[in-house]
């Protein structure tokens, strides 16, 4: 296939002044970094329950099993078209190289726009569990909810500038910590036992289908994602074309696995009637009182301080995650050109990173002038931005088909280029569609509130489409840079 010659090519001959992102990581950081994005720990504490309370009860743990299948079947067609990516955009460049620049542009600003919603919720709960654990366990001066964001961001803003490998080795300490813990509490559960029944009767037909199946599915999705974005480490890894993929797989299978051994446990400790009454009211309190009761206050002290780590952890990944879009965007001139420099010393994208810091300030800073309970800014943000994802998820699976029935000449199977990315199309699909026609209840709004997010998204979809056609228009060299699709 002919290529075009252009100033700043990302294939095999760069110029001098295009310097790349730097670093060392293998599948073992990867995969933390997806453990980070998703704070195992605060998904026990906070997600679990509410998944048995208000979706599927007992049936949980099929659930669990469901959505990790399906993303493991996203993941082939994920993984296939990505040994054909150079730029490390992922949905960017996925979205663009199957579905056309000026859709891959939209997805770009989609994406960054869901994980800054993401982000900026998980800021909130981070003030949320600091402020407890100071005032409660510590018995500390009573500090408002920002004031903790505020610390977090300092922290999280200086080393997202920093190299990568430096951001891994912090992810990696703390999620090995919070797997500990969960995995003590797990085990103490299974010994000691419960009030709960066999752990295979929620996997019976009837458990499966009870209760709000529909819920339990995008509660499922939402609590493993940030795999999809691992191709934005690309430029980082030793040997992306075997590290991305190893680390995509293994992120999905791990994070199933720890959720419906979870949910398992969660029924086994409090029963179902419990676990349903403790999803409902109490869910973090409940799981704290579990930990004390299986393994003792010490440990449910413990808790209280991993679960600020967790988010700390969290909000680095998800930190380092978004600036790497804004880098992209910036190395193809869509957004100011310095915006994709290369830090010269650590190898980051450090104007990216400032960008990215400065857009979480003004997002968690806005929400205490304007006086939003964090709790709110936490559930409705962490929705709309997932629901994002999913969304884009299911983009991206259209892109996979049509770029490999363009590309014929690409040595892939039947199942990677078709199969696998329709199978995962129509789960994704279903699973937005649902997100969509419950937006009230997945976000914890009204209706009103609901439909104008919808709108919101909708805004910033027909804007960059918009931008996309007048570059095409007015700066040409600039629009056949989205998305670097060089196959």
């Amino acid at each position: 296939m002919a290529t075009t010659q252009r100033p700043t090519g990302t294939a095999q001959h760069q110029p001098p002044e295009r310097e790349h992102l730097r670093g060392r990581l293998g599948v073992p950081h990867l995969v933390f970094t997806v453990l980070a994005y998703n704070a195992p720990l605060a998904v026990y504490a906070g997600f679990l329950p509410v998944v048995i309370a208000f979706g599927n009860g007992q049936g949980a743990p099929t659930t669990f099993v469901a959505v990790g299948a399906l993303l493991l079947i996203f993941s082939v067609g994920l993984n296939a078209m990505s040994r054909h990516m150079k730029s490390p955009g992922a949905f960017y460049s996925y979205i663009s190289a199957g579905l056309g620049r000026p859709v891959g542009l939209a997805g770009a600003f989609t994406a960054f726009l869901s994980y800054v919603l993401i982000t900026i919720g998980a800021y909130a709960y981070g003030g949320i569990v600091a402020k407890a654990l100071v005032e409660n366990l510590l018995h500390g001066p009573e500090l408002p909810w920002w004031l903790w964001c505020l610390v977090f961001w300092a922290v999280v803003s200086v080393l997202s500038m920093l190299q990568i490998d430096v951001s891994a080795k912090v992810l990696g300490i703390s999620i090995t910590l919070e797997v500990a813990i969960v995995l003590a509490w797990s085990l103490a559960v299974v010994v000691r036992g419960g009030p709960g029944s066999h752990p295979l009767d929620s996997f019976t037909p009837t458990a499966a289908t009870s209760g709000s199946v529909p819920f339990a599915i995008i509660f499922g999705v939402l609590c493993i994602t940030g795999f999809e974005a691992l191709a934005v480490f690309r430029e980082e890894t030793k040997d992306p074309v075997r590290t991305v993929p190893r680390a995509t797989y293994a992120s999905v299978a791990l994070l199933a696995t720890l959720y419906t051994v979870g949910s398992l446990v969660w029924l086994k400790a409090f029963g179902v009637d419990g676990a349903i009454d403790a999803g409902g009211t109490d869910p973090s309190g409940s799981f704290t009182g579990s930990v004390k009761t299986y393994l003792g206050s010490v440990f449910a002290d413990l808790v209280s301080v991993l679960l600020v780590t967790s988010v700390f952890a969290c909000l680095l990944a998800l930190h380092n995650i978004a600036s790497r879009y804004v880098y992209t965007l910036g190395e193809d001139r869509v957004i100011p050109a310095a915006l994709g420099k290369v830090h010269p010393r650590f190898g980051s994208p450090a104007n990216a990173a400032l960008t990215v810091a400065a857009i979480m300030l003004v997002g968690f800073a806005g929400s205490a002038v304007l006086g939003i309970d964090p709790l709110t800014v936490y559930a409705r943000a962490q929705a709309v931005g997932a629901v994002g994802i999913i969304m884009l998820m299911a983009a991206t699976a259209l892109a996979v088909v049509v770029f490999f029935r363009r590309h014929r000449e690409l040595d892939v199977n039947l199942w990677q280029s078709l199969m696998s990315p329709v199978l995962a199309l129509a789960g994704l699909a279903t699973a937005w569609y649902l997100a969509v026609s419950n937006m009230d209840a997945v976000a914890g709004s009204s209706k009103g509130e609901a439909t104008l997010f919808l709108v919101l998204g909708a805004v910033v979809i027909l804007a960059a489409v918009g931008l996309a056609l007048v570059l095409r228009r007015l700066r040409p060299e600039v629009y056949r840079r989205i998305g670097k699709q060089d196959v």
